[in-house]
């Protein structure tokens, strides 16, 4: 069950990362909607590895092939299922860490919950199963754009790096202009140059990514235990590496009174809005209309390709040199996944309104 995401809209996800495959079935999509299988693929092409210097050196094409749920070009309300067959996994580099414990990655705790682990690259635990929800995004994108929702995200830090104005300083169609994704082209030379010098001192960078959506109407969310912005905290914090998440203001928002952080109303011919947006686009769990934006902190990848020390199986003290080919920065790729997580939330929360007000 937990390998499941969402609750009309639902996601469940299979395969590892140097096994035959992985894949997903998609339960809940609507029927009738036109199915862009160019965009699908041009979706994984952002987030597959090899496509830059700054990204891992793995070659694969990362090709989907939907297996049900989509007939003459439109989805049949049926379940969609889909694979994405691995073709250059090498599990050799990760042989002599079948009995090793890597610092900060998912295998001491695999072996100590399951009493088995797949070493190959963390197996389960390895960021390629977020394949799955790439694809899984790139559908409900297409729903949500039926009903005027957009989703973009793009790097607004790596390292000590950092945007300094807000998103709407920036014109994010120009997000893919460059390997970062990031929206200012100053900036993001000087990030891909950082990262670029990370990985050659064979260690890793983190940094944070920015989503905005834009067009959600009103009204999507739950009281209590079923609040929008929970939702999404779940959906990001669920992305390998990613350690925070923070909407609206955020932790931004502690320096600011009460009186001057209220998002005041105004009539706008006819039409109730705020005169500003430190809410993030949500308010009582709720769906208020204006843009919602959020950011999420990734941690350095775990893997880096340096001597650390460490303990066996046995719990002995040794030491390990990671051998294969790693990201040095997860930002780039993960820009992708943000969107596909609050893609799939978001439909699946306006799926459950449409229920509700039944």
């Amino acid at each position: 069950m937990f390998n499941s995401y969402g609750n009309i809209f639902r996601l469940t996800s299979y395969g590892e990362s140097h096994g035959k495959g992985i894949g997903g079935v998609i339960d809940g999509y609507p029927a009738g909607i036109r199915i862009d299988m160019d965009f699908i693929q041009s979706e994984l092409n952002r987030r597959r590895p090899g496509q830059s210097r700054i990204t891992t050196a793995r070659n694969e094409s990362d090709t989907v092939e939907f297996l049900s749920g989509i007939f003459e070009g439109r989805s049949t309300g049926a379940p969609i299922g889909f694979i994405v067959w691995n073709q250059n996994q090498q599990p050799l580099d990760y042989d002599k860490l079948r009995y090793v414990y890597r610092p900060s990655h998912a295998d001491y705790v695999y072996q100590t919950k399951y009493g088995v682990r797949d070493y190959r690259g963390g197996g389960r635990s390895s960021a390629r199963e977020t394949i799955a929800r790439v694809v899984g995004g790139a559908l409900a994108k297409q729903a949500l754009r039926q009903l005027g929702i957009r989703i973009t995200a793009y790097t607004s830090q790596v390292g000590h790096i950092r945007l300094e104005e807000e998103y709407t300083a920036y014109d994010l169609s120009h997000i893919d202009d460059n390997p970062v994704r990031c929206p200012d082209p100053a900036k993001a030379a000087e990030m891909e140059e950082y990262i670029w010098k990370i990985k050659g001192e064979g260690d890793t960078i983190g940094g944070v990514v920015t989503c905005v959506v834009t067009g959600c109407p009103i009204g999507l969310g739950q009281p209590v235990f079923g609040k929008l912005q929970s939702a999404l905290a779940a959906g990001m914090l669920s992305i390998n590496a990613a350690k925070a998440f923070e909407y609206g203001n955020g932790f931004k928002g502690l320096k600011q009174k009460g009186s001057e952080q209220n998002d005041v109303f105004y009539n706008n011919n006819g039409h109730i809005e705020t005169r500003s947006n430190y809410s993030g686009g949500i308010q009582g769990g709720i769906s208020n209309g204006q843009d919602i934006y959020f950011r999420v902190a990734f941690k350095p990848v775990a893997t880096v390709l340096m001597e650390q020390h460490t303990v066996n199986m046995d719990g002995k003290d040794t030491t390990l040199k990671a051998r294969g080919r790693h990201d040095p920065c997860v930002l780039p790729r993960a820009v992708p996944i943000v969107e596909a997580m609050a893609a799939m939330t978001l439909l699946d929360f306006y799926l459950i309104d449409r229920m509700t007000q039944l």
